[in-house]
């Protein structure tokens, strides 16, 4: 098993004050040659959208682009004609392909909006262009994992679909609680990132915005010692 553990305090940070952004990896301004990545997985941006502020109309281009709001709403728009908000409960993906352009916006007068933001490399350039949301109920993922984005190929229950053999699954455990992962490819590793409570993976304590990367192992368990929230991407490491 290799494993890399990314701690919450050690993410970068912009703070453009109608946006304060924590990068995982990589972005914009912060740039760091030990964290361009974990396979796949390019970006993981926990943003906070102050009210009525937004991010305006820019391009995307071969990515896959997945949004989950944490708390309040932020209206989408995009040149596939797609004008819609994304709630809490609601997971939404885009698969930029050729290209599209799109923008995001807090509507609220008094509330912030808290989201995360994945980007995961595809395995093919240049697809058609494709937008999708759907909301997933609480009690699906209850202490168990709930699929929410899947290959377009293998599609899983209701997950929405990217160009890429990459999972995102979501799960909330109580304290005492815990589940597995068991890998679906050999070529895969895991990525789990705490939203909130603490864990323990691999003899590992992570807490809120803690993260680790796990590959080279089949099956992963993950336990909590408190009331957790977790994000969990299986992604090719090559």
């Amino acid at each position: 098993m290799k494993t890399i553990i990314h701690k919450a305090d050690t993410r970068g940070f912009a703070n453009h004050g109608w946006l304060k952004s924590h990068h995982t990896f990589s972005f914009a301004s912060y740039q760091n040659q030990e964290r361009m990545n974990f396979g796949a997985l390019r970006v993981l941006n926990d943003d906070v959208v102050q009210p009525k502020m937004g991010f305006g109309t820019h391009p995307h281009q071969n990515m896959e682009i997945i949004s989950i709001p944490l708390k309040g709403a932020l209206s989408h728009k995009d040149s596939m004609g797609n004008k819609r908000a994304i709630e809490v409960g609601e997971v939404q993906v885009m698969s930029a392909g050729t290209g599209l352009t799109h923008s995001e916006f807090n509507d609220s007068k008094t509330d912030e909006v808290n989201f995360l933001q994945l980007w995961i490399i595809p395995e093919a350039l240049s697809v058609e262009p494709n937008y999708e949301q759907r909301a997933f109920a609480s009690e699906g993922k209850q202490n168990q994992l709930q699929t929410v984005v899947a290959p377009k190929d293998k599609l899983e229950g209701d997950a929405l679909p990217i160009s890429q053999q990459a999972y995102i699954y979501r799960t909330s455990l109580d304290a005492g609680k815990s589940v597995h992962l068991d890998i679906k490819s050999g070529q895969n590793g895991f990525y789990i990132f705490v939203v909130d409570g603490e864990v323990d993976i691999a003899d590992t304590i992570l807490r809120k915005r803690d993260a680790i990367g796990i590959s080279e192992t089949e099956r992963i368990e993950i336990k909590a010692n408190d009331k957790s929230e977790l994000v969990i991407v299986e992604v090719p490491m090559n």
